[in-house]
Formats: C-alpha cells, sequence, structure tokens
C-alpha cells in the first residue's frame, strides 16, 4: 500500500537528515580519530625530520589524536610534496618542508605540481642558518681568503654540496654570483658524502647547517669562514657573517614550515597556526631547535605564503642567471 504524500516527504525528510547527521559522524572521526599524517620528504635526521618529531607528539597532545611522522624522500623532496598535493585537504595530511620546496618549482618546472598553486601555507616554524666552511689544509682563515683564491685561479678551487638543487648548492651559488667569483662545483648524492670528501681535503669548500657543522669545527677538522646569515649566531658569536667579511652581502637561511593540501578550509588553517605557533612558544621546542642551530619562528599563514612567494623568485632569478639545471 502505497504511503500518504506527507508521509512520504516526512520520510524522506527523516532520511536526509539522517544522513547529514551519520555524515557528520564520519567526519567528527576522521577530524578526530584518524592519524593525522607529517610528510617530511626527506630522510629520518634531517633538520625538517628534527622539527617534525619535535612538534608532532605535542599537536597529538593538543589535538587529541595520533600524530604519525612519514619520510617520504626521494627525487630531490618531489617525491613527498607531491603526496600531499594529491591529498585531501581535510586536516590529516600536513607537508614539514624546506625552502627546497621553492627551489624545485623553478629546477623542475615540468612537474606536476606547483607548490605556489597547489598547497596552503599553515605556519612558519623555525629558520636555519648555513656555514660557509673549508678544511684546516686549505690555508684559508676567512670567506675572503677563499674568494680571493678563487679570483686568482677560476674554476681551479672546488665545492661539495648534498646534490643539484640543495640549499647547500644554491646558496653558493648566489655566493659566487655575488662575490664575483668562481668555484666548481661537486655534486653528491646526500650531505654525508659529502662531508665526507670535506673532512677528507678532497673538496675546498661547502655550506653546512649549524648543527652538521660545529662538532666537527669545534674538534678542529673544519674550519668555519663566515656564517650567512644577516646576524652572527649564538653558538659561533666570533664568526663574522659574509656581509661583515665584505666577500657578498648575502643571506642564506633556511625557513622551515607546514603546509597543508590546496583547498583546506580557513577556520582550519587559521587553528592549526595557532596551535602550531603555541608549540614553537614553549621553552622545550625551544631549547630543542637552538641545541640543533634553529632558531623557532612563528606568524600568520598569510604571512607565511608572503615569504614562500618572495623566496621562490629570489631563486627563480638565482637558476635562471646561473643556468643551473637538476641532475
Amino acid at each position: 500500500m502505497a504511503l500518504p504524500v506527507s508521509l512520504t516527504r516526512l520520510t524522506r525528510r527523516g532520511l536526509l537528515v539522517l544522513g547529514v547527521l551519520v555524515g557528520a559522524g564520519q567526519v567528527q572521526a576522521q577530524t578526530t580519530d584518524a592519524p593525522l599524517r607529517l610528510i617530511v620528504p626527506f630522510t629520518p635526521g634531517t633538520g625538517i625530520d628534527l622539527i617534525a618529531r619535535t612538534i608532532g607528539p605535542k599537536l597529538s597532545e593538543r589535538l587529541k589524536r595520533p600524530v604519525v611522522v612519514d619520510n617520504r624522500a626521494g627525487a630531490s623532496g618531489n617525491i613527498g610534496t607531491e603526496a600531499v598535493v594529491r591529498a585531501a585537504p581535510d586536516g590529516n595530511t600536513l607537508l614539514v618542508s624546506v625552502n627546497t620546496l621553492v627551489m624545485n618549482r623553478s629546477l623542475y618546472p615540468t612537474a606536476p605540481f606547483d607548490p605556489l598553486r597547489d598547497l596552503t601555507p599553515v605556519s612558519l616554524t623555525s629558520w636555519g642558518q648555513l656555514l660557509l666552511v673549508t678544511h684546516p689544509r686549505s690555508g684559508f682563515k676567512t670567506a675572503a681568503d677563499l674568494v680571493d683564491a678563487a679570483r686568482k685561479a677560476p674554476g681551479k678551487l672546488n665545492y661539495a654540496s648534498p646534490g643539484v638543487g640543495t640549499p647547500h648548492h644554491l646558496s653558493m651559488e648566489l655566493f659566487k654570483n655575488t662575490s664575483k667569483s668562481f668555484i666548481t662545483h661537486i655534486p653528491y648524492r646526500g650531505t654525508g658524502p659529502a662531508l665526507t670528501d670535506l673532512l677528507g681535503g678532497q673538496v675546498d669548500a661547502m655550506f653546512l647547517p649549524i648543527h652538521v657543522a660545529l662538532p666537527q669545527i669545534r674538534s678542529g677538522r673544519l674550519v668555519a669562514l663566515a656564517i650567512g646569515s644577516d646576524r652572527r649566531h649564538a653558538l659561533l658569536p666570533d664568526l663574522p657573517t659574509l656581509t661583515e667579511s665584505r666577500t657578498a652581502d648575502v643571506n642564506v637561511d633556511m625557513w622551515y614550515g607546514v603546509f597543508a593540501p590546496k583547498g583546506m578550509a580557513p577556520a582550519m588553517v587559521a587553528s592549526l597556526n595557532r596551535e602550531i605557533n603555541d608549540i614553537l612558544s614553549s621553552d622545550e621546542v625551544k631549547k630543542a631547535f637552538s641545541s640543533q642551530g634553529m632558531d623557532p619562528s612563528s606568524g600568520t599563514p598569510e604571512a607565511f605564503g608572503q615569504l614562500v612567494q618572495k623566496d621562490a623568485e629570489r631563486w627563480a632569478t638565482l637558476i635562471k642567471a646561473q643556468n643551473i639545471k637538476p641532475e
């Protein structure tokens, strides 16, 4: 027997309401119970990995949900980045990255994504500094010594990097471009092999993160020539900046930050930004970061987005000027 029209409408309305409630329950469960993945596009032990593993547990406590660090290394960070680009903007997947992200944009113009277009900036987390270092046998005591030698014999000196397109590589290219000197690039597959040859004296110089270089400097196995920042660092207060060395007025500080897939709701972005900023302000996190030569830093998603855009333009200009190609 057919139901009365009014009852049929009521039944349909009830089913619709029930469906909405069930859907809301599923979204709530997904938001609170599903693990939040912090994808790190590089191997464990890197500065980015340290950031993710420092903020991850605290983010878990605040959000009352599991937070898992997922290392997706490969293709200069493009593999892990693309995984986030392809993920749903539901708050279950975030990217923890470094300024390599925008360097890759110009090095790999045919990549299937654009980090400026396909990612949503959530929060700046910190800054890291790079030191210009050399082997003791080189005889160089300052950055000016290195530049003078390079100008007298263009191409004779060489420098190492963990690979084409890394901050270590592009920072040296910016230094060369600005100081009007030529030093031959020797790319390696990772920081480990590059550092090994630098310690052995097979290469003359390199830019290294503070946390990697500092133990070798303190042991006398490497000599620090300058810091690639606009100010000196508390861990090495006597080490001048490149500008103070009168070799190149450049700042090659590396920014680190968190991104979400494109399309995340602004309210969710703002909420994550607040939580991460609060975490970064804790003494425990400040201590963990500073011990690795990183300085916690925070701000709004909008300010972080502007920083990323500006940095992308800077490195694009350098890559074009130096005609840098990926391996």
